[in-house]
């Protein structure tokens, strides 16, 4: 493998093979921009989360195919009023609404030829707040559920005084639209400029900082590009997915960039032809920093066997810009370096015969200390981390996900007025549908009400129809907490465990189903820690086994892996007690552990990797405790800057309108600037100084 990349990179690092590069990367670039199908088309807000053998999957499967009209897509209609509303008002505003024939409208509450006391329950207790369920056709996207629900909101306010909120799946959809809609271009803007802000003031160089930009730039188009064929292939694409594939293209461009110009900058100052260089600087940096792409990449493969699908719909679209930036790494980021040359590093411009490394500098400093204290830095380190991470055993789980999204937002006002003055049971009720094998009689359905009945959280269930053979029952059962609260959650999880018995109880042969929100929610937490255990370990064995190939050594990659699974622990622990200390946010989506694991091991891994690399360069030459000074003070200054940029690229995240994003960005951040300066600075050196001998010593190098 390193001989074949040395053929690339020695072809690229010549006057011939440099505008070859340039001109077929800028080429391919304008073709995908031209004719390439826009990935907006393909968005999706949303995608579906669990397989399609998860029990509420085939819940609502069945509930559609008993109950056809509950088909559809949910929404709830909240009105607001200072005084009481009337129910003349609330009659009048829905049938001029039935008047209109909205498409898209699929069912709506008759409350014109209701009596007052049915109309009345839609009612609060106090009268000035009433929640009024419709039902819009299945088949509308988000753009057109917009349409209805900005036609609803035109009549209600052209015929009365009240405040209108629409909340439910079909409130949600459109207003995660608009956020998103606006979230993405802050997030390229601010990614951007960000980065080019702190590449001017940690370079001072204002080509140091545009190059990066403009490879990124050139590997943002044709990702987009081929990621908009994969949409037309069929391919859902997540927004979600879309915000943090943007961050990590940026991020990891800039890095590999300054790894190749750190490098560049070296070896300018030991020859005269930029080109020999460049082709002296990517034999030895090549390799590291193709597989520093290349871990990346196989922990993006590893997602292709989770079965939650937020992490499957990472998989082909993180793995397609990791392969694209993988490629720029090794040809168009040294071919653009190549073609300005020593300009690139105007007004400090590196001269044949400048010192490489300067002994008073701060990296330099700090190798000395490591290499004459070892264990001392070893050992204060460790403590600190793993206190740290102790904090991981008081996280606290978030499931409702209105809570993720701003306040401001209307459907979450909707939302939490409904669990202001309503039970709070009621804001997502259960579904729960028993199919068997003979006709169900009275006595056996309020049995089975009476075993549903029986956990101490069910508030009520309510009969809600049935099939006209009398085989099939559906209930609607409510809990007496939030449908999203954990012990609600844990109630429904022993529900489902039980209905087996709770049937064989009521005298009937048949199967119990249940679907909605709650059992949604059991699902989805059943899947995430299945899917955490599988992916960690497959992750965890890919990467160890590709750093024993990189460093030819088993000992070697037991040190990179450990200090980086460390480092997660720490940074997951850290990072989730300083969001609540300053940002007031006690429970985090279950889903941030995981997020957190394949991006902070896959790329905190990559700054091992560059300290191994060159200690193994200088080791060829030097003693171990040499070796490692040399590896920490030349590779200091560049790993730094990078893990900077990348923890600051990342917690522009926390500019994203969802707190599980914000979450996210923010841990991410934390966790590289601990593996930049803490794992990669002084404990993976020491635990080198100490566990490597020199070929007289009673280890053997390996």
């Amino acid at each position: 493998m390193k001989q074949f990349l040395q053929k690339i990179t020695d072809r690229v690092a010549t006057k011939k093979g440099m505008w070859i590069t340039l001109i077929s990367w800028f080429t391919f670039t304008i073709l995908l921009t031209l004719f390439s199908p826009n990935v907006k088309d393909y968005e999706q807000t949303r995608i579906d989360s669990l397989p399609d053998h998860a029990q509420s999957v085939i819940a609502e499967q069945k509930v559609d195919e008993y109950f056809k009209e509950s088909d559809g897509i949910p929404a709830i209609i909240v009105f607001e009023s200072e005084g009481e509303i009337e129910f003349s008002e609330l009659i009048e505003i829905f049938d001029q609404i039935e008047s209109e024939n909205i498409d898209g409208i699929q069912q709506m509450i008759p409350l014109s030829t209701m009596p007052q006391q049915a109309v009345a329950s839609f009612l609060s207790e106090d009268q000035k707040t009433a929640a009024i369920p419709i039902t819009l056709e299945s088949s509308l996207d988000n753009v057109e559920m917009k349409e209805v629900n900005q036609r609803i909101m035109e009549i209600v306010h052209n015929s009365s005084n009240l405040e209108l909120y629409i909340t439910g799946p079909a409130g949600i959809a459109v207003d995660s639209l608009d956020l998103f809609s606006r979230a993405d271009l802050v997030l390229i803007l601010s990614t951007v400029a960000l980065i080019f802000v702190l590449l001017i003031i940690i370079y001072r160089s204002p080509l140091l900082a545009l190059i990066p930009l403009m490879a990124a730039g050139v590997v943002y188009e044709i990702v987009m590009g081929i990621i908009g064929y994969m949409g037309k292939m069929g391919l859902d694409i997540s927004k979600q997915t879309l915000s943090i594939m943007s961050i990590l293209l940026f991020a990891a461009v800039i890095d590999y960039s300054l790894f190749v110009f750190s490098r560049y900058r070296e070896e300018l100052k030991s020859d005269e032809n930029k080109f020999e260089a460049m082709k002296v600087a990517m034999r030895e940096t090549g390799m590291p920093v193709f597989f520093s792409g290349g871990t990346v990449l196989a922990a993006m493969l590893v997602l292709f066997f989770a079965q939650f699908g937020d992490y499957n719909n990472f998989a082909p679209i993180f793995a397609t810009t990791m392969a694209i930036i993988m490629l720029a790494s090794i040809s168009l980021v040294p071919a653009l370096f190549t073609l300005f040359g020593r300009r690139s590093f105007w007004p400090r411009i590196p001269r044949v015969g400048d010192e490489k490394v300067k002994q008073n500098a701060t990296w330099s400093k700090v190798g000395r200390f490591v290499v004459k204290k070892p264990r001392i830095t070893s050992t204060v380190i460790g403590v600190f981390l793993l206190l740290a991470a102790t904090n991981i055993f008081h996280m606290e789980y978030e499931f409702d996900t209105m809570k993720s999204f701003p306040e401001d937002m209307p459907s979450r006002q909707g939302y939490e007025i409904l669990e202001e003055h309503f039970e709070k049971g009621d804001l997502a009720p259960t579904t729960v549908l028993y199919e068997g094998n003979t006709a169900v009689t009275s006595e056996q359905q309020e049995n089975l009400v009476n075993e549903l009945l029986t956990n101490p959280l069910v508030s009520q269930v309510r009969f809600s129809g049935t099939t006209e053979d009398g085989k099939v029952l559906m209930f609607t059962l409510s809990f007496k907490e939030s449908p999203y609260a954990v012990e609600t959650i844990d109630a429904m999880e022993d529900i489902i465990n039980e209905k087996e018995q709770m049937v064989a109880n009521s005298g009937l042969d048949g199967e119990l189903y249940f679907s909605g929100e709650t059992a949604t929610r059991v699902d989805e937490r059943v899947v995430n820690n299945r899917d955490i255990i599988v992916i960690v370990l497959l992750e965890t064995a890919l990467i160890f086994a590709m750093l024993i190939v990189l460093t030819k050594s088993v000992k070697m990659p037991i040190y990179m892996m450990g200090t980086i699974l460390v480092s997660f622990l720490s940074a997951l622990g850290l990072g989730t007690f300083l969001t609540n200390l300053i940002f007031d946010i006690g429970a985090i989506s279950d889903r941030v552990p995981l997020y957190s694991f394949v991006f902070l091991v896959a790329l905190g891994i990559d700054y091992n990797i560059i300290l191994i690399s060159r200690f193994q360069e200088e080791r060829r030459k030097h003693p171990v405790k040499k070796a490692v000074e040399l590896a920490v003070a030349n590779t200091g200054g560049v790993i730094s800057s990078a893990g900077i940029i990348l923890a600051a690229t990342f917690a522009v995240l926390m500019t994203q309108p969802v707190q599980l994003l914000f979450v996210f960005g923010f841990i991410v951040a934390v966790g590289i600037l601990l593996d930049t300066f803490i794992i990669r600075g002084f404990l993976l050196p020491s635990l080198i100084v100490m566990f490597e001998k020199d070929q007289h010593g009673q280890e053997l190098r390996q």
